[in-house]
Formats: structure tokens, sequence, C-alpha cells
């Protein structure tokens, strides 16, 4: 509790308009302030926080080019809470985090303000419980959604990904040589950082555990062979998740549209609705 009450010092400020809350966070680890869009269904009332114990979750990343405002500004997201009950939270990924650790520890550390301030935080300010909280983003934040669910799969009970870089080796070269190598350093062999931080390689941290992961692509989206493979080794290792193939691009209208699909699993997932299996 001492460490939750000592995050919570350093929230800098919360601004509320309507349903939305801006909330941001002096962070330490990131070198700088993250900005983070909640949207809270209006039929739960807006400060009632005795509700907020009842009340489900997503965390939302952005994609890689984007930040906290990314998702708001290209889907109707407080539409989408009010429809399906839940609070959605939008942290600031920035331009070309990949929610990651950068290898120089004086640069941005996303993963470990994630793990150390930014989760611990909304615990306390929403009561959050971790059986009614859920994560999932695109492209670049299909990775990080699926990483950060990977490192503590019981801060979550399920997650998920869109149009995700859920194998960074299947991808394109000018990802590894140009982001990737950004954050991490020079691809090379023996850079443990590349494994570290894709998705595929780490699967057995989920192995066994029965939480579901629901993965979607368009299959005309270039990074559809991520998202497959990604499919192909959950198969594999029997680890239970969604492949969601349906026609879309590395696109707003095919992201606008997965959001709800996978807002639409995530509420069967609550309710102990039949999934087939």
């Amino acid at each position: 509790m001492k460490k939750l009450i000592l995050a919570v010092a350093l929230i800098l400020a919360t601004f509320t308009i309507n349903a939305q809350e801006l909330v941001v966070i002096s962070s330490d680890l990131l070198k700088c302030d993250d900005s983070i869009l909640v949207f809270t269904p209006k039929r739960y009332g807006h400060h009632d926080y005795a509700t907020n114990e009842e009340m489900p979750t997503l965390f939302l990343l952005h994609g890689w080019s984007g930040c906290y405002r990314n998702w708001a500004d290209k889907s109707d997201l407080q539409r989408v809470s009010n429809r399906f009950g839940f609070r959605i939270i939008c942290p600031d990924g920035f331009y070309n985090s990949w929610y990651a650790d950068n290898v120089d520890k004086d640069k941005m550390q996303w993963r470990s303000f994630f793990d150390r301030e930014l989760y611990p935080q909304m615990v306390e300010k929403y009561n959050l419980d971790p059986e009614k909280t859920f994560i999932t983003g695109l492209s670049m934040g299909g990775l990080g959604a699926i990483n950060i669910f990977l490192d503590d799969i019981s801060r979550f009970r399920a997650a998920g990904s869109m149009s995700g870089v859920l194998d960074i080796f299947h991808t394109s070269p000018r990802l590894l040589d140009e982001e990737l190598s950004q954050i991490l350093g020079p691809y090379t062999p023996d850079n443990h950082l590349y494994e570290a931080n894709n998705p595929i390689a780490n699967l057995d941290k989920v192995a066994g555990s029965g939480k579901l992961m629901v993965i979607s692509c368009g299959y005309d989206d270039y990074y559809v062979r991520s998202s497959t493979d990604f499919s192909a080794k959950c198969r594999e290792m029997k680890i239970p998740h969604i492949m969601l193939l349906s026609p879309g691009t590395h696109s707003w209208t095919y992201w606008d549209y997965a959001l709800v699909e996978h807002l639409e699993f995530f509420t069967k997932i609550l309710q102990g609705a039949n999934l087939g299996y």
C-alpha cells in the first residue's frame, strides 16, 4: 500500500470535462509528464466512486506516431464507453516509444513506467479490479498491450491486439533498422532486448493460465503475418486465443471496427458467456 500512496503523489493534475478526464502524471521513468485521457460511461455517474469498484476498465494504447488523443480524435470513445459500460484509459505512448524501456537509462522507460507508476496510480484512483481490467492497442500499441499483459498476467482478465506487431522479426527491415533500433539499440544476434520485447517469444508467461487473448487484423494489412504467426504459436502451445481476420488494412476504418469487436469479446468474458471452448 505504501508504494501505491507514493505513486499517487506523482499525479500533477486531473481535469474533468463531462464524463472525460485528463490526468497528468509527472514521471521520473519517462523523464517527462504523461497525459492520460480517461472516458467514463455516463450511466455510472462520473464521480460515483462506489460504483467504480464494479466498473470494467480497458487500457487502450495508440500506434506509432500517435499520442494520448489519437484514439479520441479518430473514434467516438465516449459513445463506445457508454455502449459497453467500460472505463477507457488512453495513456500517451509518445511518437516512437514502442512501449518499451529504452536501452539508454537516461531516456524513456515506458514499460517500467506502466509497471511502477501508471498502473498503480490507476488502481488507486479508480479502484481497479484485475478481474475486470483489460488491455489492447493498435499496431505499436498491439505490441505494447501484449508485452505489458505478459509482464504480469495477474493484473488483467484478458488482452488484445489490433494489427499488432506481434513478431518483430517477421515485419519489415525498416522497423528493425530505423524504429526499434532507436529504442533497443542496434540489432545484433546477442542483443537480448529484441527477444525480451518480442511478444511471440514470451508466450510461455501465459501458457497454462487459461487467460484469453483476442488477436485481430485485416487480411490486407502488411502486419497480417505477424498476427497469424502469433496465433500459430499460441495453437502450438495450447494457449487460448481468438484470432479474427476480416477485410481491412492498416487504417482507422479497421481499428474503429476492431475496438468494438474486442469490447464485445471482453464483455462476453465478463459475463461468462459461451466462447466455444
